[in-house]
């Protein structure tokens, strides 16, 4: 099995802050912003699925969009394919979002309404000009025929289809470009369990056949438990926990990472799970708790995690936790 040091990293994410100004109603109050995301580092290797999660408000969308540019970070560094992205001009960064793609959550309000399923997939080959105009057409019955959809399906519009069909249509139109990553932004959360389940294996097949890296961005842990190979977990802007599948789900190290995973619903009558409660509400992210930030849910918190913002640190192989408790807990 290839370890972690011999992949080749695709994505290098490093002290990444995407702070928010708050409006105020007068000139003289200080400038508040909202800190989303505040100093994420993290490394995505080609071809793997890394999966972030973490409650609505965490920062999980946040991240995908500063890494995409859709919003400009406001503060670090975001290295793709060995280029700092952050320092590319519009043109530069323009040709490079053919590598760059997204999938996002409600594939109804992302495709465009007036565009037929081939104007929609010819306008985005034309842009970054990755196939010539005699060629599309071929190319797009070739899309149509990866994410299983029938050729008539070109000269439909997008409210003429399912939620699912959809959504295969947003993956064929971020697949037209030829691109090495994909983020995919919920990209299941909006459809029915039974289409999430056919969306994530197109998704498996598709990665696997066009070698694919893919950011995956979801709330759902059972869906992040079948399509990930490593998941990175989020809490109040932060990274709190990093580690492969396996790891995490059987061995979380991060209280907030067990009281998540404590949370999957099971379907085994005989199953006895110790479900764990967290007190209190998210804080904040305008003013959030000094020291750690979880300090104010955690059962386990002590007074170093009320002053001390704890680093994120490899506490076994591969497996990066942001903990006072766990660093104290015997490897």
């Amino acid at each position: 099995m290839e370890t972690t040091a011999e992949k080749k990293i695709i994505l290098e994410v490093d002290h990444l802050k995407q702070y928010f100004k708050v409006k105020t109603d007068s000139l003289f109050k200080p400038k508040t912003f909202v800190k989303a995301v505040d100093d994420v580092s993290f490394q995505l290797f080609e071809g793997e699925t890394l999966s972030i999660v973490g409650e609505s408000g965490c920062g999980k969308s946040t991240t995908g969009r500063a890494i995409l540019r859709l919003d400009e970070p406001t503060d670090g560094q975001i290295f793709f394919a060995g280029k700092n992205i952050l320092e590319l001009s519009k043109k530069e960064m323009r040709k490079l979002r053919g590598d760059l793609q997204v999938i996002f959550q409600d594939p109804f309000a992302s495709l465009n309404p007036r565009q037929t399923v081939k104007q929609i997939l010819d306008e985005a080959m034309a842009i970054q000009e990755v196939v010539a105009k005699p060629q599309r057409m071929d190319r797009m019955l070739e899309l149509l025929r990866y994410v299983g959809l029938p050729p008539e399906s070109l000269d439909r519009y997008p409210h003429e289809f399912s939620g699912g069909q959809r959504q295969r249509i947003g993956i064929a139109r971020a697949l037209a470009v030829n691109p090495k990553l994909i983020i995919c932004d919920e990209a299941v959360s909006a459809l029915d369990v039974s289409i999430q389940a056919q969306i994530l294996n197109l998704l498996k097949e598709l990665q696997k056949q066009f070698q694919l890296t893919f950011l995956f961005i979801s709330h759902d842990l059972s869906v992040v438990r079948h399509i990930s190979d490593r998941v990175m977990v989020m809490y109040l802007g932060k990274v709190v926990e990093i580690a492969e599948k396996k790891t995490l789900f059987d061995s979380p190290l991060h209280p907030y990472t067990q009281a998540l995973l404590s949370s999957i619903p099971t379907l085994d009558p005989t199953l006895k799970r110790e479900r764990i409660i967290l007190k209190g509400d998210v804080p904040s992210p305008m003013n959030p708790p000094s020291g750690c930030r979880f300090h104010t849910r955690c059962p386990f918190a002590m007074e170093k995690c009320k002053t001390e913002e704890p680093a994120l640190k490899e506490l076994d192989r591969n497996h990066f936790v942001s903990c006072h408790i766990a660093e104290n807990l015997p490897q």
